[in-house]
């Protein structure tokens, strides 16, 4: 009688010994314990996903905001370059024969 009394008592010593392990409340619990570390497991491995995914999507929003940038100085870029006054001047400065027309062009109606 006085051996069940010793083995259902938890000491420091049946812990740091690994005796607790043959402990009857372990025995009996051992599915459940499987169960909690597994799910304990399953959800640090989804806690680490999901903050590399935000440092992801992250990366990926400023570099979209570069592009967006980039994007609108290249068309600020081409707009300007694409103004008449420019294109005038592009044009006289290579020596070719064209001139700018003194008349408004005509809108042909069908």
């Amino acid at each position: 009688m006085e051996e069940k009394d010793n083995k259902s008592h938890i000491t420091l010593k049946s812990i740091l010994g690994g005796d607790i392990l043959a402990h009857d409340f372990f025995k009996r619990q051992a599915n459940l314990i499987i169960l909690i570390v597994i799910m304990t497991i399953l959800y640090i491995d989804n806690r680490y996903s999901s903050q590399q995914e935000l440092i992801e999507i992250d990366r990926l929003k400023k570099e979209l905001t570069d592009i967006k940038y980039d994007a609108l100085t290249i068309s600020s870029e081409l707009t300007e370059r694409s103004r008449q006054s420019r294109i005038e001047e592009y044009i006289s400065s290579k020596g070719t024969p064209l001139e700018v027309a003194d008349t408004p062009p005509y809108l042909i109606k069908e």
